[in-house]
């Protein structure tokens, strides 16, 4: 008796709860969706040493993990790597948490010493990194060591990569140099080709006056007058071509001698001409200088890289 009591209340009650879970359709769609998945985080966690950043792709809407190497990783790869792997990320930048951009060579070793913001797309994740535990101080200078010791050896497995990428850089840079050249040193060539002419002139015309001086001196010496007269005319010319060659050492500081005389004037005339052709010596000076040390930064790297070589990969490449 008590039983089928027991039985018809569990019966009674279980029918009252039916009804209001029918009859109230906002309670019963509360209650299906109280289980709504937790919002899109970025979270940062270490596994076996290496912190490991694991974030939802914006695209596929799954949730990928980014190992993360610290002492050769930076902001700017890991950035790279993020939008190599979903071609959906369009914007991505990381931030600090006041609002400061961090720059792209920022080790990612420094990065996860504090926290920061990652931006996708424009939407702002604020990314929590956990602390690590600071080694005592007797283990410290040993890590120390050990990290010097990997980045020598990160120098030496990649130094020969490196210096590929140099040589091509360099080559590079200078081919183009040398076609920024080209046209200013055409225009060189000529404008030294007219002051050379000039320059030639300049000194035969000298040449002219004083062979027409020693002729009208020899004509007035044996035609005209006598030694006699023409003597002290001969000695005041003489010391007047010293007055003369000494007010040239006052103002040029220079001494008077044909060759001097030469490249002077062969200077004046071109700069003269040069601001006539308006050619710009000074970015011409500047290529010439910046090529010269792009060919001796190739020739080091090159010395370097052969060392490297093989030997019979070294014959090859002489």
């Amino acid at each position: 008796m008590c039983v089928c009591l027991l039985g018809e209340r569990l019966c009674s009650c279980f029918k009252m709860l039916s009804m209001k879970l029918c009859g109230n359709q906002k309670y019963f769609q509360a209650y299906l969706y109280s289980t709504v998945l937790p919002p899109d985080e970025i979270t940062v966690n270490y596994r076996h040493g290496l912190p490991l950043i694991t974030l939802t792709l914006p695209s596929r809407k799954e949730r990928c993990q980014f190992v993360v190497k610290p002492m050769l990783s930076t902001v700017g790869s890991f950035l790279q790597d993020l939008q190599n792997e979903d071609k959906g990320v369009k914007i991505a930048g990381i931030f600090t948490s006041d609002g400061s951009k961090i720059p792209a060579s920022t080790l990612m070793e420094i990065l996860l010493m504090n926290d920061f913001k990652l931006v996708i797309n424009k939407i702002t994740y604020d990314v929590q990194c956990p602390k690590k535990e600071k080694l005592s101080s007797e283990h410290a200078p040993d890590m120390e060591n050990l990290r010097s010791l990997v980045q020598r050896l990160f120098t030496v497995l990649h130094l020969e990569e490196f210096l590929i990428k140099r040589e091509h850089h360099l080559l590079e840079k200078i081919d183009c140099l040398k076609e920024e050249l080209h046209s200013l040193e055409q225009l060189k060539a000529r404008i030294e080709a007219c002051s050379k002419v000039k320059t030639s002139g300049l000194l035969w015309t000298g040449l002219a006056l004083l062979s027409v001086q020693g002729g009208a001196l020899a004509w007035l010496t044996w035609w005209v007058y006598s030694w006699d007269i023409m003597e002290p005319v001969t000695y005041f010319l003489t010391f007047a071509n010293s007055m003369v060659f000494l007010a040239y050492f006052i103002v040029t500081r220079q001494d008077y001698t044909y060759s001097t005389i030469k490249s002077r004037q062969f200077l004046h005339f071109f700069h003269k001409k040069s601001k006539q052709q308006q050619f710009d010596m000074e970015r011409y000076n500047k290529l010439k200088e910046d090529l010269n040390e792009a060919q001796e930064s190739l020739k080091h790297v090159r010395h370097s890289l052969y060392l490297r070589l093989p030997g019979e990969e070294h014959n090859g490449k002489d």
